[in-house]
């Protein structure tokens, strides 16, 4: 899979968006097959059209723990590992609440080490999200074939993505298709919640303006309130209710920051033979909104992994 952002433009493919909106917002409900993901440009207008709109209404949608983990990577932020939660701490989780969170967590942690090539970390994550996925009884999410196929094409970027995507699939499928909506709410809130936390400490304050990294951060903006309707959909649940209360601290300070889209637009790769939607996203995030938004998100992740 490549990278979907690019110098300040967001760009991702019919085929990715689609794949974010079964794999991250679960509204899909089964995989689709590849060939039915990119658009076939061989259509008529009319079907082209129907799948260029079902593509833009998720364009901003809630981002995988993967697509997060590439967000990060097509900036050119390092790789820290310091900002992964151990694997040691998965011996601690044993509620369910804290077993979802952590799956999202760690699947987010995996996406990042896996765009890093960092082969232990690859491995390790993947064994303390299977431990996760066990604990919540998500059967065959992650089975030993996985795990060995993983370690087998251990060097193979591609086959790895694949992989972790299969595998959150798989667990938001198994979830919701047993009627536990509200723990893949949470897995869901997870993987966000890490994505953001990993982003705002790579961030380096010296080089704060014209960041590509801030850009993407602000990003988020927009991301944030579908995060909120999914959990809105499961209130009444304590640990939701609990989740509702904290993401809604970010979006307070979300909603200090002013982000401007400009529309999206098509654009056909011949080398691809995909269409590509495009949008450039500007914000006033200062330095000092952003150092009050990287403190409430440390500290309500820090409350996942404790």
């Amino acid at each position: 899979m490549k990278e979907i952002l690019n110098a300040g433009l967001r760009v991702l493919t019919v085929m990715t968006l689609i794949a974010v909106l079964a794999g991250g917002c679960r509204q899909a409900g089964k995989k689709a097959q590849k060939d039915e993901l990119a658009v076939d440009m061989s259509r008529d207008n009319a079907a082209i059209y129907e799948d260029l709109k079902k593509a833009e209404k998720i364009f901003y949608t809630l981002p995988s723990p993967l697509e997060s983990a590439m967000i990060i990577k097509s900036t050119g932020a390092i790789f820290d590992e310091k900002l992964l939660n151990p694997v040691d701490n998965a011996n601690k989780y044993i509620t369910n609440r804290s077993m979802a969170l952590n799956l999202g967590l760690y699947t987010c942690d995996l996406s990042y080490a896996s765009l890093y090539d960092q082969t232990q970390h690859i491995i390790n994550y993947m064994n303390a999200a299977k431990k996760m996925a066990d604990g919540l009884g998500i059967l065959d999410a992650i089975s030993e074939d996985d795990i060995n196929r993983l370690e087998e094409n251990i060097n193979n970027r591609e086959v790895i993505m694949e992989i972790i995507s299969q595998t959150f699939l798989n667990s938001n499928t198994y979830l919701e298709d047993n009627g536990q909506q509200a723990v893949a709410a949470m897995v869901l809130t997870g993987g966000w919640v890490e994505g953001l936390y990993i982003s705002t400490k790579l961030v380096d304050d010296k080089n704060f303006k014209n960041n590509t990294l801030v850009e993407r951060i602000a990003e988020q903006k927009l991301s944030i309130e579908n995060l909120l309707s999914l959990l809105r959909k499961n209130q009444g649940h304590p640990a939701i209710d609990e989740l509702l209360l904290q993401i809604s601290k970010i979006k307070t300070v979300f909603d200090k920051i002013s982000v401007e889209t400009t529309p999206v637009e098509t654009e056909y790769d011949q080398n691809t033979n995909v269409t590509l939607l495009k949008s450039k996203v500007t914000s006033n995030l200062t330095p000092q909104l952003f150092g009050e938004l990287s403190a409430i998100v440390a500290e309500i992740r820090g409350t996942f992994v404790k």
